[in-house]
């Protein structure tokens, strides 16, 4: 259920891109994400700071491209979110000294501060790459080759959570047999 939750605001703007082009495909998103943030909340009582972003961006930047009928403002979104991402990280982690995912997941993973400290660095240097990829694909393709870029490109973060499970299974402490 909750996957579902989580993809069905993109889902249902490829869809809404497909049958009527980018701008429909922005309202549907903006609606469909609100209804998510909804459901979030209605589930966890809370929205994490990464859901507030997330919407508030999406909301942003929905809005400056339906106003200014300029398609390049929602394009934009993901550059922003995921170097907004990869820097606050850097920045919490090298100048704060704090490591924000430990402070996020420390209470439902139990893992080494090494270990922290690798998937810190993996978050920062994944949310660089993905915003510098999809910079490049705005600027170089067409709005048709970046939305497939956007259903085609889900391939990169399944990869990095796909290899970041393995990474840290090892890692994970469990419950110690009985002597």
């Amino acid at each position: 259920m909750k996957i579902l939750i989580d993809f069905f605001p993109i889902l249902l703007f490829f869809g809404a891109y497909k049958f009527y082009g980018i701008y429909v495909g922005t309202a549907v998103l903006m609606a469909a994400t609100v209804v998510q943030m909804g459901l979030i909340y209605a589930i966890d009582r809370r929205l994490q700071t990464m859901h507030k972003v997330t919407l508030v961006l999406i909301l942003l930047f929905g809005t400056l491209t339906l106003v200014l009928q300029d398609d390049r403002f929602i394009k934009w979104k993901p550059t922003v979110l995921y170097g907004a991402m990869s820097l606050a990280l850097a920045v919490a982690l090298w100048a704060m000294k704090k490591n924000f995912l430990k402070m996020l997941l420390g209470s439902q993973l139990d893992l080494p501060d090494r270990v922290w400290l690798r998937l810190n660095v993996a978050w920062i240097i994944y949310c660089a790459f993905m915003s510098v990829i999809n910079a490049y694909v705005v600027v170089n393709f067409s709005t048709e080759a970046w939305v497939d870029f956007k259903l085609w490109g889900y391939a990169f973060p399944l990869v990095f959570l796909i290899g970041q499970g393995i990474y840290i299974a090892p890692h994970l402490k469990g419950d110690e047999p009985a002597a």
